[in-house]
């Protein structure tokens, strides 16, 4: 029940950050659910979690493209998660589900430039929060299966953002590489 309640408010503070166009706030929502997700590897959790990261992105595009088309996706997008709230309220799982398949079914009305790009942003937030819920401990197959990726996407991505991470993954330039070998032969 308590996974439910946090369901709830994340899609309700998600609505207001889309109206205002608050992409920091979706990603912060987005990461919230990511954590909880990983916690019950609960897949409404994680549906949700890449719908409003990939929302944010759309937001975020806004300049590039028709902004009255995506604009438009994102009142629906507002109506459905709306629409999600309430069913949640009721218990109403299969409303809920049919809300949010309604926002990722809608992509297909989009134009096409656009829909190509918000897919590739789906899949690419896909990546990104399996990526997330894999650093919370949860397996690699077991992660890549719940989010539908396959294990390569999985650890091409976590690789690159680890490697970025950590010092040693750092190349050092010549000079140092050249002192380091001339000390190791002394």
């Amino acid at each position: 029940m308590e996974e439910r309640e946090n369901l709830y408010r994340i899609l309700k503070e998600s609505r207001f950050a889309i109206k205002d166009h608050d992409v920091m706030k979706l990603k912060e929502l987005s990461n919230q659910t990511v954590h909880s997700a990983s916690i019950a590897s609960d897949t409404d959790s994680i549906t949700v979690a890449v719908l409003i990261y990939s929302l944010s992105k759309v937001i975020e595009r806004i300049p590039e493209y028709n902004s009255k088309e995506c604009l438009s996706f994102c009142n629906f997008a507002m109506l459905e998660i709306q629409k999600a709230e309430n069913a949640l309220k009721k218990s109403d799982d299969k409303l809920f589900r049919e809300s949010l398949e309604n926002v990722m079914k809608s992509i297909s009305k989009l134009s096409p430039d656009l829909r190509k790009d918000v897919q590739d942003v789906l899949r690419k937030a896909s990546i990104n929060k399996a990526s997330k819920i894999y650093e919370h401990g949860i397996s690699m197959e077991q992660t890549a299966k719940l989010l539908g990726i396959t294990m390569y996407e999985l650890a091409s991505y976590a690789g690159q953002r680890e490697s970025s991470n950590t010092p040693l993954a750092k190349t050092q330039n010549v000079q140092d590489r050249i002192k380091l070998a001339m000390d190791i032969f002394k």
